[in-house]
């Protein structure tokens, strides 16, 4: 799994795999071993080369950074899954009235699919926005008209901002 960590407005690339308790993780060009449990809720114990280091993050909620300490220190994360930066989600949330397509993390406009006043498919292809290197399509998140494009090809965009309006 890759993900994209954002610590102290740094961003950082991390890809996971994991087996049962063995933990593979990629930092960077770092790589790293790891037996992780989860002895109780939002604690974690992890060892590493014989070292055994016990973490805490507050409770996830989605799109929002969580308290991390690690021993005696503590630090702020927001943990980005790239594949939902492509704005494909199964339920509703847009199925009446206007859609709004939000960068999840700052980047660059790559390439606009589709012209104001062009008919869409809920899943269809609408802007490519490149983050950390990584090129992520947004999708239509319901099916209706591209009433607005607030962006041009090789724009800057912050996490947050509006690309593209449905309705």
């Amino acid at each position: 799994m890759k993900l994209i960590v954002e610590i102290d407005n740094e961003m950082h690339e991390v890809e996971v795999t994991r087996d049962g308790s063995r933990v593979e993780a990629r930092v960077g060009d770092r790589n790293y071993t790891i037996e992780a449990s989860e002895p109780e809720p939002n604690v974690y114990l992890l060892k590493n080369e014989g070292r055994i280091f016990e973490a805490f993050a507050s409770p996830a909620v989605s799109g929002s950074s969580q308290q991390i300490r690690i021993g005696a220190t503590e630090f702020e994360a927001t943990v980005i899954d790239p594949k939902r930066l492509r704005g494909a989600k199964s339920d509703d949330e847009h199925a009446a009235g206007r859609a709004e397509l939000k960068t999840a993390m700052p980047g660059k406009i790559v390439r606009i699919l589709v012209s104001e006043g062009d008919a869409v498919l809920k899943g269809d292809g609408v802007i490519v926005v490149e983050a950390m290197k990584m090129q992520n399509e947004m999708k239509a998140p319901k099916d209706g008209v591209v009433s607005e494009i607030k962006v041009a090809e090789s724009d800057t965009v912050s996490a947050g901002d509006v690309l593209v309006i449905i309705e």
